[in-house]
C-alpha cells in the first residue's frame, strides 16, 4: 500500500503530503463503515468528500470520526 500510495502522491504533484499509518486506518475505517451501513458507492464518495473538507482546512482526524460516526449510526430509512 505503501508504494500505491507514493505513486499518487508523486502522480498528484502532491510533494509533501505524508499520509501517516494510523490516518490511513482511519480513512479506511470510514470506507468500510460507509459501504457496510450505507451502501458500497458511499466509501469513495465519502472520501472524496472528506479529502475536499480537509483540503478546505478541516482536520483530518476530526473528519474521519465525524463522517465514521455518521456512517456508523446510519439508518436506511434516511435514504428514503
Amino acid at each position: 500500500m505503501d508504494k500505491w500510495i507514493e505513486a499518487v502522491v508523486s502522480e498528484l504533484s502532491l510533494q509533501g503530503v505524508v499520509v501517516s499509518d494510523s490516518l490511513m486506518k482511519e480513512i479506511l475505517a470510514v470506507a468500510r463503515d460507509a459501504a457496510h451501513n450505507v451502501e458500497r458507492p458511499a466509501a469513495p464518495l465519502s472520501t472524496y468528500l472528506m479529502g475536499i473538507a480537509v483540503a478546505q482546512g478541516a482536520d483530518p482526524a476530526d473528519v474521519a470520526q465525524r463522517v465514521g460516526q455518521l456512517a456508523v449510526n446510519w439508518d436506511a430509512e434516511q435514504a428514503d
